[in-house]
């Protein structure tokens, strides 16, 4: 019996609103009508459906009511600033669990929760199962940054407290946590740190208490806003004594023992490319012509693990921060500069040590020989993409001496790279640009500027020469069938994919895969079709949104994205744990051999440090992007009231986000959809006026007016420019529209927005003002 999707959708959502209520066939009819969907008899033929389907029941004297799914489950609470939330489930494929405010048992955002399911998903149109939380079984949040607030002398006389803390986070703003005089005690504006005691309960549902451990500055300070951030994220600043101690007493020169067993290469004409304010440069790259006709590339990574050993302090502090993390003004680096800056990086004239992979590879783009081997090199040019991309383009004008005397081996390396990239093309590797901005702030930290950075030959030409030697490292020691660290990027789930190609559909895209295994050619096939339409932006970060996020492995699990079957991080130890035990391994390897102790030592512990570079890489990702939010809300705050031309990047219930040439993106409240009452299709992502008929839908150019910034919660709200409309204040209508409103989930697939895919990526992309979608 075929059936109006949009009829069972409605039906089914009237009980899933009231799952405990029994309805009568006329209050259905009613709420049906009201709905618009459908005459009497669709209905009942619904109505029979679902209950074939199971999804209601009946007492057969006419009342009918939603099935009960009473299903209990695990997962961790997502709280909303109205007070509802959803719970992220273990199973990633999972839709969340929506839970209503009445039902959320005092949780705070990010505790972990036992719920039980009260209704399940609604086929039909798209929505998720609702839920009831039983339990809090872990608190998510354990310590919280915000403003301090003294409270006067009776207030402290009669509570015991001296005051409150106010957090910026929008999911936590709602809570007073007033502070005991048993922790530090700040002054009024200082931005605070605080270790949670007792959460919120019926009794003081809005409140909680706990005492001050850290105090961050006032809130006027320069640089506190971004070290707020970064102390909220717990990303880790101050150095333990010991590991300074170490660092300090490691030689700031390659001494004659450390060259001991090493091939020496200081002779070839190994350069280092970075950006332009690079400070650390943990690569050098060599290419030359073989008399068969074949190239040469080295690729020679610092040999940090020579300096950082196991069960050291040094290691330790490495393996708690994961990675550098690489902010708007600032950098917090992994390693101490010491070492980061001075003796493990590759600085121009100087020796280093470092780990070499020289392949060979045809002018077809096939490698056909390799090693991997400790050597001694000195960089012959510290060299940047701006001055390479002049260089490759024949502008020859001002360049410095180094860029003359290589500029055969430059263009020698451009031609290395079109073979690479059309041999990873061939086998069906992703790859598609995206806008990357730089915020450019001054002395104070105050945001100037917003650049666009197009990516040159340069810059993907490194690219290029990193994803062919972290392949060739991991298949290396994959065949030695030894334990390793891989960077793995799965095959992506089936009915997300499904969901993509049937929006790949309404642009007349018309994907011939199966869903259920896909690969990436599929992808890139849809990639080459959109490449320089209209729908090409609109596409692409749909598709990055049905893919799975990319993370560490001790399982060799391949790379979706790359379409490679081995992969690793190999090529920035500097600034990554991962490559800097990747590179412990094959020192191990080499000098113990691979016998079963060396092996048992590693695979002890890789899933640890496969666990812990993820969650830390997350961590990073997180707070860079926060940084990037509020720089980037407080560059527009004096902007309020101009028109921008700008594109609709997401559509949701409440709205839709539009994202404007500078990457800036904000939100289009529904109720500043004021010329008609608009409905939300989630099955196609648009906004459709029931009178007018307009349609919202990803991809759509539109004009905005930005209407309000607010800073403190790194939130815009825009609404539709009409030179037309009647001139009015632009003041709070915004933050009223966002009380009312979501701006927690920018992804419908799933209520998964805060999920990112991160699968692209590039060699040091050091400023992460674009999404971070890393190998």
């Amino acid at each position: 019996m075929v059936q109006n999707e949009k009829t069972l959708g409605g039906v089914l959502e009237i009980f899933r609103h009231e799952p405990q209520k029994q309805f009568r066939i006329d209050q259905i009819e009613k709420r049906a009508r009201r709905e618009r969907l459908g005459n009497f008899t669709e209905l009942i033929k619904a109505l029979s459906f679902l209950e074939h389907e199971k999804k209601i029941i009946t007492d057969g004297k006419g009342r009918y009511q939603l099935a009960q799914a009473n299903t209990i489950v695990e997962g961790e609470f997502r709280a909303n600033e109205r007070g509802f939330g959803f719970i992220r489930l273990d199973d990633e494929e999972a839709d969340d669990v929506f839970v209503d405010a009445d039902y959320t048992k005092f949780a705070v955002n990010g505790d972990r929760v036992k719920v039980k399911i009260i209704a399940d998903g609604n086929p039909w149109n798209g929505k998720g199962p609702e839920g009831h939380i039983e339990e809090i079984l872990e608190r998510g949040t354990t310590t919280l940054v915000g403003e301090y607030h003294p409270l006067t002398d009776e207030e402290v006389k009669s509570s015991h407290f001296i005051g409150y803390v106010l957090s910026n986070d929008k999911k936590l703003h709602k809570y007073r946590v007033y502070v005991s005089e048993n922790g530090i005690v700040p002054q009024m504006g200082d931005m605070v740190k605080v270790s949670i005691k007792d959460y919120p309960n019926e009794a003081n549902p809005e409140s909680m208490t706990g005492a001050v451990i850290e105090v961050i500055g006032n809130k006027n300070d320069p640089g506190v806003d971004i070290m707020s951030i970064v102390a909220s994220h717990d990303v880790r600043t101050e150095w333990p004594e010991e590991a300074m101690k170490q660092a300090n007493s490691i030689p700031d020169h390659v001494t004659d023992e450390d060259r001991k067993g090493r091939v020496d290469i200081t002779d070839q004409p190994a350069v280092t490319i970075d950006g332009d304010d690079s400070k650390d440069f943990d690569d050098a790259v060599v290419v030359w012509k073989l008399p068969n006709g074949n190239y040469h590339l080295g690729v020679h990574i610092a040999d940090v693990s020579h300096y950082v050993k196991e069960n050291t302090p040094l290691n330790a502090e490495a393996f708690a921060r994961g990675n550098s993390t690489y902010l708007v003004d600032r950098v917090i680096p992994m390693l101490p500069f010491r070492l980061s800056n001075g003796i493990c990086s590759l600085n121009e004239g100087v020796d280093r040590l470092v780990l070499s992979c020289d392949m060979e590879i045809t002018p077809e783009g096939k490698r056909v020989n390799y090693k991997i081997y400790p050597s001694v090199m000195r960089s012959h040019g510290r060299m940047t993409y701006n001055k390479v991309n002049k260089v490759l383009a024949g502008d020859m004008d001002g360049l410095e001496d180094k860029y003359v005397k290589l500029r055969s081996m430059l263009e020698d390396m451009s031609d290395l790279h079109n073979v690479l990239y059309k041999q990873r093309h061939k086998r069906g590797a992703i790859d598609f640009e995206e806008p990357e901005a730089k915020i450019i702030v001054d002395d104070k930290g105050k945001p100037v500027d917003i650049v666009l950075h197009e990516r040159g030959t340069a810059e993907k030409m490194i690219e290029s020469f990193m994803l062919m030697a972290n392949e060739t490292v991991a298949e290396d020691y994959y065949k030695k069938h030894v334990p390793f660290l891989y960077r793995v990027h799965e095959t992506p789930d089936g009915e997300r994919i499904k969901n993509f190609f049937e929006f790949c559909s309404a642009f007349g895209l018309n994907v011939k895969a199966d869903p259920n295994n896909v690969k990436p050619i599929d992808l890139q096939k849809v990639v080459t079709k959109t490449e320089g339409t209209p729908e090409e932006a609109v596409v692409q970060m749909m598709m990055l949104r049905s893919l799975k996020q990319a993370h560490y492995s001790e399982d060799a699990l391949g790379h979706f994205g790359l379409a490679a079957e081995f992969y690793t991080h190999f090529t920035s130890p500097i600034r990554r744990y991962s490559d800097l035990m990747v590179h412990r391994m094959i020192h191990q390897y080499a000098d113990k051999g691979m016998g079963e102790d060396t092996q048992k030592h590693f695979a002890s512990y890789l899933p640890e440090v496969a666990e812990q570079t993820s969650t830390q890489e997350r961590r990073s990702i997180d707070t860079e992007r926060e940084v990037n939010d509020l720089k980037m809300t407080e560059f527009m705050a004096d902007r309020v009231g101009e028109h921008f031309d700008a594109v609709v990047s997401s559509v949701t219930s409440f709205g839709m986000f539009i994202q404007l040439p500078n990457t800036v993106e904000g939100l289009i409240h529904i109720s500043n959809l004021d010329d008609d009452f608009y409905s939300f299709d989630e099955k196609t992502l648009t906004l459709t006026g029931r009178g007018t008929h307009k349609k919202f839908k990803i991809g759509m150019p539109i004009k905005v007016t930005l209407i309000n910034a607010n800073v403190e919660q790194h939130q815009l709200d825009f609404e539709i420019y009409d030179p037309n409309a009647p001139k009015r204040k632009h003041n709070d209508r915004g933050m009223n529209n966002r009380r009312r409103g979501n701006r927690g989930f920018k992804n419908n697939q799933g209520r998964r927005g805060e999920k990112q895919h991160n699968f692209r990526g590039r060699k040091n992309n050091k400023n992460h003002n674009s999404r971070n979608f890393k190998h």
